[in-house]
């Protein structure tokens, strides 16, 4: 038996936040951080909540990489007043708080409330990136920085009610960020779609993700007040969250998980790197014996959706590869972990706690190919060198 789970209710295009106009007369906590309030991107949020009675509280204290201290903070925030309605507004890290403030309220609960007696919020989520589908799904990634993990959390009572996918909110993205969460969703989809854990329906939708970045993500990197690439990609970010929240994710997101956590670097930009190399070793690129298997079949499809073709499955793989680093190369982000500034002798020092730990992360289980933690050093001594 499989199960595909649709969540949230998505609410997107021009003018979304308009939605808010039906929350009256209730108690809410907005969670996200200053950056977002600077700018201006609450502003809209506050005023409607003003003008229909609603009481709100902002917790701001959301940084990047998300600290468990910093939800131990929000969910202490949180059970001042229990306010009926959880919102967040930002990026994954906001969004990711939020989730987790809401697991950790709901465990306690479960401790003395009987099971008919939880209370849960309306849980809104409203991303003003494209990139990590967090809005539409059942993850969330806290960092313990006092022992340096990466906390995974996985739980369908963490997807929100309601997204709201509003193009206008990402117009103001620098090019960089642009890229890097870009360059995620990319991740998210094309891992989603060779998942093991991959159905009819996680397909349907990583496919079409993996179009529309491939045909928009460039023009919203150059052109970043294009309303149309905006909501494409916005479009593509949530339906690659749909995707993966039920397929899974592999050794990308692993590795990302401990390359970045090691080297403070952003998740977006460490998975763009990572990506092209991780499709070779899948694919069986490193493995000159394997002409064909299932993935590198689902490899060679993708690259046919883009519009390629290949004389057989495995040069398709290839192809693919070289078309990610090709798109890196447009959005000038680095093609290996030397290009990204990491010294070399720090990253070998670092090799043999990166792989245990991307070996143990929840992602590698969907991975398509069995890894050894062998096959993780080795891999990203390929990729740190470009190789």
């Amino acid at each position: 038996m499989t199960k595909f789970f649709l969540g949230p209710e998505i609410i997107y295009g021009t003018d979304s936040l308009n939605y808010l106009q039906r929350i009256r007369n209730q108690a809410a906590l907005i969670v996200t951080d200053e950056v977002i309030i600077k700018v201006g991107l609450v502003d809209r949020i506050i005023s409607i909540f003003n003008e229909n009675n609603v009481r709100y509280e902002i917790f701001s204290e959301v940084e990047p990489d998300p600290s468990l201290e910093t939800v131990k903070k929000g969910l202490a925030y949180y059970m001042k007043d229990k306010p009926d309605v959880l919102l967040t507004i930002g990026g994954g890290s906001a969004i990711d708080v939020a989730k987790a403030i809401l697991f950790f309220y709901l465990q306690l609960q479960k401790q003395f409330v009987p099971s008919k007696g939880i209370i849960k919020p309306l849980f809104i989520a409203i991303p003003t990136t494209s990139g990590s589908g967090s809005e539409v799904t059942s993850y969330a990634v806290i960092t313990d920085k006092e022992n340096e993990l990466k906390i995974p959390l996985s739980n369908d009572e963490m997807i929100p009610n309601i997204a709201i996918l509003d193009e206008a909110l990402t117009t103001s993205l620098p090019p960089s960020i642009t890229a890097d969460t870009g360059m995620d969703v990319l991740t998210h989809a094309i891992e989603a779609y060779v998942s093991k854990n991959a159905s009819e329906f996680t397909d349907m939708y990583a496919l079409k993700a993996i179009k529309l970045v491939f045909h928009h993500l460039i023009t919203a990197f150059e052109h970043g007040e294009n309303a149309t690439a905006r909501k494409k990609m916005h479009i593509a970010s949530c339906m690659a969250g749909i995707s993966f929240t039920n397929a899974g994710l592999g050794i990308n997101h692993s590795l990302a998980h401990a390359v970045g956590n090691h080297f403070h670097l952003s998740h977006g930009r460490v998975n763009a790197v990572l990506l092209p190399y991780v499709i070779q070793f899948n694919g069986g690129i490193y493995d000159n014996w394997v002409l064909s298997s299932p993935v590198i079949e689902k490899y060679a499809e993708i690259l046919k959706e883009l519009g390629s073709s290949a004389l057989y499955a495995k040069e398709g793989v290839l192809q693919l590869a070289n078309k990610v680093k090709e798109l890196n190369v447009r959005l000038n982000l680095p093609t290996s972990f030397k290009e990204l500034g990491i010294v070399e002798d720090a990253f070998e020092q670092s090799i043999d706690d990166m792989a245990s730990s991307a070996l143990e992360d929840l992602c590698t289980s969907g991975n398509p190919k069995q890894v050894t933690k062998n096959d993780l050093v080795e891999l990203l001594r390929v990729v740190y060198h470009g190789g």
